[in-house]
């Protein structure tokens, strides 16, 4: 399975370089999955639903299906958070997945930075950093640091780091 990660500081631009990702790849017909690592509690689901109402009575999983979409939601009940790599193994084949978030994790992945945040950005080879992507620098693929915005030359990128 071909992972890439886009990971940063809040307020960096990875949901929007993810979002261009998913666009660009997908418009050039490759099938793409996602996985976003949140910090906090995390709810799907609503009050009052039946299946908040399945969940809230102790069931471990609660898949919700229709026309349009099918989501299966598992409570970890105290239990350790997964890895990324076993949730990679609940994903169905794709072409590509796209990771957002798991800084520490080993995958690639490029990393997003905005000046207004503050932060620095993250150093290439760090935690499996290959590359940033910054408001602040040109694009420049021999030094592996692109303009956040310039979608097409990161993709480009990602597809030849993996060999795809």
């Amino acid at each position: 399975m071909n992972v890439w990660g886009v990971t940063g500081w809040k307020n960096s631009g990875k949901t929007g370089l993810m979002e261009r990702l998913v666009a660009a790849f997908t418009a050039e017909g490759r099938v793409v999955s996602t996985i976003k690592h949140a910090h906090h509690a995390l709810d799907l689901d609503q009050p009052g639903r039946d299946s908040h109402r399945h969940r809230m009575a102790g069931a471990q999983e609660v898949l919700v299906a229709s026309r349009q979409r099918w989501a299966l939601m598992h409570e970890l009940r105290g239990a350790k958070e997964p890895a990324l790599e076993d949730l990679l193994k609940q994903l169905s084949p794709a072409d590509l997945v796209l990771v957002e978030g798991y800084k520490r994790a080993p995958h690639p992945k490029i990393a997003c930075h905005r000046a207004e945040t503050g932060q620095p950005p993250f150093p290439i080879g760090e935690g499996g950093v290959q590359a940033i992507a910054s408001d602040t620098v040109k694009t420049d693929p021999a030094r592996r640091q692109f303009h956040l915005d310039d979608t097409a030359a990161i993709a480009a990128f990602i597809l030849r780091e993996l060999g795809v």
